[in-house]
């Protein structure tokens, strides 16, 4: 419990700097600098932390946190493609989308974090939940494979959502970073709270992929909450650093079909496994780790390496425009 405590008041203590030092006076655009040293910070610690629980619980469980923090974090890279069609259909300002992502996500963190307790809960009470979520995370990579060439840049609202629209008077237009104003004596909403909520829930439906691929990895709640934590409190920083290279990552969805696919088979495979099928083996947690790794450093450098050959094709060397003009001019 008292390991529970110390990871949930240094996340707080952490936002509580993060908006200190990043959100304190005028809103401003969030520079690819900034964003560096901020997605660094953030990287360093999850690192230290996992060298903290290999040397204080055993090298399982450092590896058990790494391949679930890896495997969150490649997710969540995946998670900003729709970040950014949410800022773009809400026509979120610059200067102000870092305090949205910030809000949404810690709203999201909540929500997982009552998500873990109830899928650990469950695991523990339904031994059989293994094969479903096996199966589930064998589906959901056949459909990031499937949906591959047609990834649409529409974004649908959830029901949550849709409530919050239909409940809550909301004003036409931004009132800066403001979530409530007041209009003529009445209280209303800004599209800020709208688009809060929107990234916010549009995460917690994205834990339904993530949160059985970590328990694939790791039993132990701690360590799925905690590597979901720092995958998460860097997820905003990612945003803006990443920018335009999101486009480029056009193999990212097959890097995490194939960790996914992966995970799902594990899971089945551990859980025939602890039901004494002989011929069913038990992947190590190194497996499992170098898997995820060169998995998504290869999809990231091929995807870079299409994306400049792309280029290279598209961008053909054109005739200046005062050579297009002498060649249309009549001949005298």
């Amino acid at each position: 419990m008292w390991l529970w405590a110390l990871v949930i008041v240094g996340l707080v203590v952490v936002v509580a700097i993060d908006l200190l030092i990043v959100d304190r006076g005028e809103p401003r655009e969030f520079s690819m600098r900034q964003a560096g040293i901020w997605v660094g910070f953030y990287v360093c610690l999850a690192v230290l932390f996992g060298i903290g629980l290999t040397v204080w619980a055993g090298a399982g469980t450092g590896g058990e946190f790494f391949a679930g923090y890896l495997t969150e974090y490649s997710l969540s890279v995946d998670n900003l493609f729709i970040f950014y069609i949410i800022m773009t259909r809400f026509g979120v300002p610059r200067i102000y989308q870092h305090k949205v992502l910030l809000v949404g996500i810690v709203l999201a963190l909540v929500m997982r974090g009552i998500f873990i307790a109830i899928g650990a809960a469950a695991l523990s009470r339904f031994g059989w939940l293994l094969y479903a979520f096996g199966a589930f995370l064998v589906y959901t990579a056949y459909t990031l494979v499937r949906d591959h060439n047609r990834q649409d840049e529409e974004f649908n609202e959830n029901i949550l959502l849709r409530w919050a629209r239909r409940v809550f008077p909301t004003t036409p237009d931004y009132v800066g970073s403001r979530v409530t104003v007041r209009v003529d004596g009445k209280r209303m909403v800004t599209p800020m709270l709208i688009v809060m909520i929107a990234i916010g829930t549009t995460d917690l439906l994205f834990a339904l992929d993530s949160i059985p691929a970590i328990f694939g990895l790791t039993k132990a709640a701690f360590i799925v909450f905690s590597a979901n934590a720092f995958a998460l409190m860097g997820l905003r920083q990612l945003y803006f650093l990443l920018g335009g290279l999101l486009q480029r990552l056009v193999y990212i969805s097959y890097g995490l079909a194939f960790i996914l696919g992966f995970i799902g088979v594990k899971l089945i495979l551990e859980a025939l496994h602890e039901n004494e099928v002989s011929w069913a083996p038990q992947i190590p947690i190194w497996v499992s780790l170098a898997v995820i790794g060169v998995t998504m450093a290869v999809t990231t450098v091929a995807s870079l390496i299409k994306a400049r050959r792309d280029e290279r094709t598209i961008s053909p060397v054109e005739p200046s425009q005062t050579e297009a003009s002498q060649a249309e001019a009549p001949q005298g």
